[in-house]
């Protein structure tokens, strides 16, 4: 059995990245040789506490609109069983239904109309 072993890649020449450009040409390094500069830091807190407060503000307005998609759905289905028992109520209520309804106990419509009752002054 071989060993293991490694191979050494021999690319097309010197192969830089971008960052590796960029980190040549702007000599970011030279500012870090001692360390972080402490003026930088009350810049960079508050770069990273802006930064932290847009993605959280950013989650809040995709959780509030998912909340309202799902509110407007469940209002349109409601809307729709609203329709649809106002519908029942209103043939349930209709004379004729009513009608047939009650003869079922015995009960019939009137076939004279009704008579009023007037009441003079000195009367009562």
């Amino acid at each position: 059995m071989a060993g293991n072993t490694y191979k050494i890649h021999k690319g097309k020449g010197n192969k830089t990245s971008l960052f590796s450009i960029l980190g040549n040409k702007l000599k970011i390094d030279v500012l870090f040789e001692n360390g972080l500069p402490a003026r930088y830091v009350p810049h960079t807190l508050f770069l990273t506490a802006i930064g932290i407060f847009y993605i959280g503000n950013n989650h809040w307005a995709e959780k509030t609109i998912r909340k309202i998609d799902k509110t407007r759905i469940e209002v349109e289905e409601l809307r729709a069983d609203y329709t649809s028992l106002k519908a029942d109520y209103m043939f349930a209520s209709k004379q004729s239904e009513v009608a047939r309804k009650v003869k079922k106990r015995g009960l019939k419509e009137s076939d004279t109309p009704p008579n009023k009752i007037v009441i003079t002054k000195g009367e009562h």
